[in-house]
């Protein structure tokens, strides 16, 4: 499948999800799985940093649209964009890529695609939280928030990523 589709198909279940079903499937009432997230995370290695800020903020802002929240998820989808390619080279700066490889866990193994994950996903969820509350009062019960948000979004993430597991590019 050509890679624009792929992704424009992945972009527009991953909002779906998100709005309709995920949105409103919170435990305990504040942690909600935040998979929108994964669209950002699956984009190819080659893309340009300009095109992976745009859709950061692109992916962000419809999110913000239908939750009524008013840029919130607009500015943490554009840092965790932003961050992205900085956290693949700590990571992975050795390995090898090609254009249109994507990460999952068949390129980057369960452990280095757990490690990308999870410090991405916090990056997003510490920045959604804090902007939301504006305020470090009560850091530890935020901290806590972001903590278990990112582990059950991250959860979520690899489900899905194992339900859907992409073909291993051979270059």
């Amino acid at each position: 499948m050509n890679i624009y589709l792929k992704n424009g198909f992945r972009f527009v279940v991953l909002l779906l999800l998100q709005i309709f079903v995920f949105d409103g499937f919170s435990l305990y009432g504040f942690l909600i799985p935040y998979v929108y997230v994964a669209f950002i995370l699956f984009l190819p290695f080659g893309i340009s940093k300009s095109r992976l800020l745009l859709l950061g903020f692109f992916t962000g802002i419809i999110i913000d649209i239908f939750g009524n929240t008013l840029g919130l998820h607009a500015a943490a989808t554009t840092l965790l964009a932003f961050a992205r390619p900085g956290i693949i080279n700590f990571f992975f700066g050795k390995m090898e890529f090609h254009e249109n490889e994507q990460p999952g866990i068949a390129k980057l193994k369960f452990q280095g695609f757990l490690k990308y994950s999870v410090l991405l996903v916090f990056l997003h969820h510490f920045a959604l939280i804090f902007l939301e509350v504006f305020s470090f009062r009560d850091i530890v019960a935020r901290l806590e928030q972001v903590v278990l948000n990112t582990v059950y979004t991250v959860f979520v993430i690899f489900i899905i990523a194992l339900l859907f597991p992409g073909k291993r590019n051979r270059y």
